[in-house]
């Protein structure tokens, strides 16, 4: 059993947070290059905490020794969204999950995929006319906030456009204020960002429950009728599943597919839209090169190892997505997009990823997004052809809270006619 290389520093003055929420990326592989190891250890939100920066660590913590690292009682995530199966622990997270588990499969994911086809085809499609979206992150994650509103809550934007942007509006405060600092003060003329977000909880709340009472059709009547351990819990997953959070993993994973298959890429384009099973390979090459969200944390239960590394019990663990999918030892030439590594001896290799997590407790919405995901990227294949412009832009990646480009890019879209063939250049 080997000690973890680095050092879990001192309370307080030993404490690594803000360095790291600076830079993720880069504080992981400053510390990776300095201990030439991909498991260390310092002090972040004032505890002793191991980084997991590989693929074989991430997978006993998120699979092997899921039981021993557990999810944190005491994480902000728990206080702002109750008791879900995101963070709960033990038999609790396994019954919510195998109740829950029929919503996002089988039927109920089918009964999706119209609604899902023709909000993606008007959104685009005005993308596509607009020639340069003024900024395609924020384009793709309206898109994502549609169909979470749609899907989840029965609320659809051409029907009850006042209600819909009351919840946007409100999902915005309740996010914004979830990342900012935990502080609950109002004073007269002022109120903290937290507190803020504790009054747009309780507004959500009063719509969620109010169309779980008189909803009976699709998903609201469908986790309305689930054996839940009480009243509240349908409630609290409503307002999870409609949070900020999935608009925007899909709006990076799209924003990144879009750079990704940009420049010269167009015989790549082609082949994407005509082979699905390419498209697959793409889809996944670019969530191993930009997980939408930076990684989890976890607590140990009990002293444990990692990678046969020492962890202490109660000793946080975090594990890095960027740098976990980025471990030479796995992936050969690591930070080259090769959707090719997919396919032959590799192909089935998508359990060394953990964009949504790994293991007994990972997203549980992961079919329902690759739906999203695959919709979408058709329809922009299909009907669209794109490049940079120009060509050599600043595309460096900012991780917090979700991953996305640091800057706008700038790209020109053009529509494709029937034949397949460039149209002319609206923008």
């Amino acid at each position: 059993m080997a000690k973890l290389a680095g050092s879990a520093g001192v309370p307080v003055l030993g404490d690594k947070s803000l360095d790291f929420y600076r830079d993720p990326v880069g504080f992981c592989q400053q510390k990776i290059d300095k201990h030439r190891g991909r498991v260390f250890q310092c002090r972040v939100l004032n505890r002793a905490t191991v980084f997991v920066c590989s693929v074989r660590a991430m997978r006993e913590l998120l699979c092997e020794k899921s039981n021993t690292f557990q999810k944190d009682p005491t994480d902000l995530m728990t206080n702002m969204y109750g008791d879900t199966v995101v963070t709960t622990n033990g038999e609790e997270a396994y019954l919510l999950r195998l109740s829950l588990t029929t919503l996002f499969t089988g039927s109920c994911l089918k009964s999706s995929n119209d609604y899902i086809t023709s909000v993606c085809e008007r959104h685009l499609k005005d993308l596509s006319l607009s020639g340069r979206p003024p900024c395609l992150y924020s384009a793709f994650k309206r898109l994502g906030t549609e169909l979470v509103l749609g899907l989840f809550l029965n609320v659809r934007a051409e029907e009850q456009p006042q209600l819909f942007q009351e919840i946007v509006q409100l999902c915005t405060q309740h996010w914004h204020g979830l990342i900012s600092a935990p502080v609950n003060v109002k004073v007269p003329l002022w109120s903290s960002g937290f507190s803020n977000a504790l009054d747009a909880r309780d507004r959500l709340m009063d719509i969620i429950k109010d169309k779980l009472k008189n909803d009976t059709q699709g998903f609201v009547g469908s986790l309305g009728s689930l054996p839940l351990p009480d009243s509240s819990s349908a409630s609290q997953h409503l307002l999870l599943f409609i949070s900020a959070l999935i608009p925007k993993a899909l709006a990076s994973l799209l924003t990144s597919f879009t750079l990704a298959l940009s420049g010269n890429e167009q015989k790549h384009r082609r082949r994407a839209a005509e082979d699905p099973d390419y498209l697959r390979r793409v889809l996944l090459e670019v969530q191993r090169l930009w997980p939408p969200f930076i990684g989890g944390r976890r607590i140990a239960d009990e002293d444990s190892t990692l990678a046969g590394f020492h962890v202490p019990k109660d000793y946080g663990v975090i594990y890095i997505s960027h740098s976990v999918h980025r471990d030479p030892e796995v992936f050969e030439q690591p930070d080259h997009f090769l959707p090719e590594r997919w396919s032959g001896r590799n192909a089935g290799q998508e359990h060394f990823l953990c964009s949504f997590g790994n293991g007994p407790r990972s997203c549980i919405g992961t079919k329902l997004t690759d739906v999203f995901l695959k919709e979408a990227c058709m329809y922009l294949l299909k009907n669209c052809d794109w490049c940079l412009d120009p060509p050599s832009q600043d595309l460096e990646y900012k991780w917090l809270p979700v991953s996305r480009p640091a800057h706008p890019p700038a790209i020109s879209f053009t529509r494709l006619d029937a034949a397949g063939c460039d149209g002319s250049d609206t923008s």
